[in-house]
């Protein structure tokens, strides 16, 4: 997922920064609103974290001004204002989702996950790369317009490998996003679904790299 940031407390960027990237987060950083809306106006992020009160231009009238430009990347706003107007402000303005200060690293990587499964759904509710095609509503995968039949484990990998695409996923990685380090810590069953997958994706739809674990481009 590639997100941007556009925070000025250099505490709170420099702990998202650590957090997020070793969480295998593409950054980028803007440290005022003007800034800010020129690296959202021109890049193509997932989600946007934009705080309410930054310099130059405030979040609040960064979130009016993307949205006057139809751009509708998910934005999740973070303020040390809690009061419910400043949320309602926020929600009727086009933010998808607003969080509070201080908070929880792990509610706001869950908030992030939650805004880009709902962005992909918006995507035309389908994912298309190569010869594959996914449709997010029905859960079904096409190959070549032919329905693959892919277990629960297959089509939840998969689309664990999109969400990471370009870049590689350590099987410890999967173990932890997929299965919460439960009773595969010792076992091949990521091993073997991801043979499975390769048997009817193709083999070049998931590259592997010893070591460094595996990888969906497009």
């Amino acid at each position: 997922m590639k997100l941007l940031l556009i925070e000025d407390e250099e505490d709170i960027v420099s702990f998202l920064k650590r957090g997020l990237e070793e969480d295998g987060y593409i950054l980028d950083i803007a440290y005022d609103g003007e800034e800010g809306e020129y690296l959202a106006s021109v890049n193509n992020y997932d989600v946007i974290i934009l705080d309410w009160m930054i310099p130059k231009k405030s979040g609040i009238d960064v979130l009016k001004s993307l949205r006057s430009k139809n751009i509708s990347t998910s934005i999740l706003m973070l303020s040390a204002k809690g009061e419910s107007e400043n949320k309602i402000e926020g929600l009727k303005n086009g933010c998808d989702d607003y969080l509070s200060k201080p908070f929880n690293f792990n509610e706001l990587e869950a908030r992030l996950e939650a805004l880009y499964r709902r962005s992909l759904s918006k995507s035309n509710n389908s994912i298309s790369f190569k010869n594959i095609k996914i449709d997010l509503d029905k859960k079904i995968v096409l190959k070549d317009n032919s329905v693959l039949t892919l277990s629960l484990k297959e089509y939840d990998l998969l689309l664990f490998l999109i969400k990471y695409k370009n870049s590689f996923v350590s099987i410890s990685k999967i173990e932890e996003g997929l299965y919460n380090n439960e009773q595969f810590l010792n076992s091949n069953v990521i091993q073997v679904t991801i043979y499975n997958l390769r048997k009817k994706l193709g083999k070049d739809i998931i590259q592997n790299s010893r070591g460094l674990g595996y990888k969906i481009e497009f």
